[in-house]
């Protein structure tokens, strides 16, 4: 099968013009599940809940689902991309999965980053794995990368493909989703986006740097820090069935679960 990424530079405030030159982008590729950065419809450095909620969209019933479930339809792909979610009168920064038959799941951001403290609410649902035409998809957004919880209950939940809409601004993630990649025998799909956003006294420059890991933590595709780019690559999803390391060591058969639970617990403080 076929999986890549999309790394783009949304212009901020303007989401109907960056979905149309991510699907501009994506016209030609079919039979694929590609990434798509955090936030891409919208930008990422809001000043107010106003700029927020003037982007800020339904899953079910909003512009972006509505043109990418097109596009995934005519071009046959599973789409994986960040935006700003409206739900009632609550704002979340959210992943959506949409496939070719139509289907759409959503994960809203649970580990928020720095200022989305502001503006986002953060998900409090169990984390979920999407079965997509045999294929089994996890999601995780941005700074979750962090908590190498999050991609081990996705594997645990039986996750071959995690991937991962980004605003990468941190200089070392991506050598860790290589070891993500590696502690659960996953493939995983990072799409990060480029270019600086200042918005008045603010600002921020993201690193770039896209790619594609495959469970032995070989990184199958790769972008640069500056330029838009897209990269697909064909994969054996079967290998992140296979969790063993040698012929006398399983990834989770060998795990001691009655040890971890300080993992669970608050820490004093």
């Amino acid at each position: 099968m076929k999986v890549g990424f999309l790394q783009l530079r949304p212009k901020f405030g303007s989401p109907k013009e960056n979905v149309r030159a991510a699907k501009s982008l994506l016209k030609n590729i079919s039979d694929a599940i590609v990434v798509l950065p955090e936030l891409f419809n919208s930008g990422y450095l809001f000043r107010s809940k106003e700029e927020l909620a003037d982007v800020a969209e339904s899953v079910t019933g909003g512009y972006t689902v509505g043109e990418m479930k097109k596009l995934a339809k005519k071009r046959q792909l599973t789409l994986v991309f960040g935006m700003a979610e409206k739900k009632g009168r609550k704002f979340y920064n959210s992943s959506v999965l949409v496939t070719s038959k139509g289907k759409v799941f959503s994960y809203q951001k649970t580990h928020l980053f720095d200022r989305e403290k502001l503006f986002f609410q953060p998900g409090d649902k169990s984390y979920a794995v999407h079965e997509v035409d045999g294929t089994k998809i996890g999601m995780i957004v941005c700074f979750d990368w962090f908590f190498p919880e999050v991609t081990r209950v996705l594997a645990l939940k039986g996750a071959q493909i995690i991937c991962h809409p980004s605003n990468l601004v941190l200089p070392y993630c991506q050598d860790a989703m290589r070891t993500r990649s590696i502690e659960n025998k996953v493939f995983t799909v990072t799409a990060n986006r480029i270019g600086t956003e200042k918005r008045g006294s603010f600002s921020m420059t993201f690193t770039g740097k896209s790619q594609v890991v495959d469970p032995e933590g070989n990184v199958l595709a790769s972008a640069g820090e500056r330029s838009e780019s897209l990269k697909i690559v064909e994969i054996d999803v079967k290998a992140a069935n296979d969790k063993s390391i040698n012929p006398n060591n399983d990834l989770f058969k060998d795990r001691k679960v009655s040890l971890y639970k300080p993992l669970v617990q608050k820490l004093a403080r």
